[in-house]
């Protein structure tokens, strides 16, 4: 079943960015460098948020170690406001979705559901978009994002090329209000493109090739992977039919986070991700702090009240 919208996060977004911001930047006259910037806004098309209750129900397809599960396990149970872990946390990072309030104020609250291994590749190890579609259509419960989870070894049509994550609907399950229902898409990007998907872990293929950062949880992929999910699950829920909150044409779209690629903390900029909190002990970069005493480094994202990217350091 062909998907009703698709949407990705990509490093080139930021590679795209950073060209054009440098281009600004040589081409100003001492004019135009007194003309204010307008602010990045993200128009509201009129369509409905996925809001309240939304399970998250994860498939796990290739191999994963116990620790790396339990690492994206942990981020997810961090988006609840029921735990209450010390500050900066990631509940208070994942707050900013709530305050995308239209057509009507409210929050939405992601809750860890089903759990389906498939370590046994049973599509193979090269999946394209329909492998994708299967792969999201179970579990069924209603009300819920399917997120699809591939290991290292798995390559998927586009990623590293154009894509590190991706956040669709199909028609292959519905919302309990009869909408297609919202599938998510990450995967592992430790072998086949950490310079794409896992920076600022990893220096990247292009641009400045600053130090890269240590990866709050040791695993350079799963912590990539983290940056991702986090990206496609804010976008997800402020436009997931592709009428909801973005910038841009509705086919490659600005999102909540897309819009702010590469910042990570204060004084960022393309390249730079930022001022972010360092670990006294092992020297890993984060800015918010998760369940069971886990760090974790979150994208900036836009913030409809402000009207700019908002880091939380």
């Amino acid at each position: 079943m062909a998907p009703r919208n698709q949407h990705s996060t990509t490093f080139f977004t930021m590679i795209k960015t950073s060209f054009f911001f440098l281009l600004q930047v040589a081409s100003l006259s001492t004019e135009a460098a007194l003309v204010k910037e307008q602010p990045l806004v993200l128009k509201y098309h009129n369509g409905p948020l996925l809001r309240g209750n939304i399970t998250l129900n994860l498939v796990w397809y290739g191999d994963f170690t116990a620790t790396q599960r339990s690492i994206i396990i942990d981020f997810i149970n961090s988006l609840s406001t029921n735990h209450n872990p010390q500050n900066p946390s990631v509940a208070t990072w994942w707050h900013t979705t709530s305050k995308y309030d239209k057509p009507a104020a409210g929050s939405t609250n992601l809750i860890l559901g089903k759990q389906l291994l498939r370590p046994t590749y049973p599509l193979g190890k090269s999946l394209k978009t329909t492998h994708l579609h299967a792969l999201s259509s179970k579990p069924t419960s209603p009300n819920s994002i399917n997120v699809i989870l591939t290991s290292s070894d798995v390559s998927v049509v586009g990623f590293c090329m154009s894509r590190c994550a991706t956040h669709a609907t199909t028609t292959s399950r519905k919302l309990s209000n009869n909408k297609p229902a919202a599938y998510a898409w990450v995967g592992n990007p430790e072998t086949q493109c950490p310079g794409q998907c896992a920076w600022p872990f990893h220096q990247p293929i292009y641009g400045p090739q600053t130090p890269p950062l240590i990866s709050p949880n040791n695993d350079v992929g799963v912590d990539g992977m983290i940056i991702n999910l986090a990206t496609v699950l804010a976008g997800a829920v402020t436009n997931p039919f592709s009428n909801g909150y973005f910038q841009g044409p509705a086919t490659a779209p600005l999102e909540a986070v897309t819009a702010c690629t590469g910042a990570f903390g204060k004084g960022s900029y393309p390249g730079y991700p930022g001022e972010v909190l360092v670990d006294k002990v092992s020297g890993a970069s984060y800015n918010a702090y998760g369940v069971n005493g886990r760090k974790y480094l979150l994208p900036a994202m836009w913030d409809p009240q402000t009207a700019a990217c908002r880091t939380l350091v």
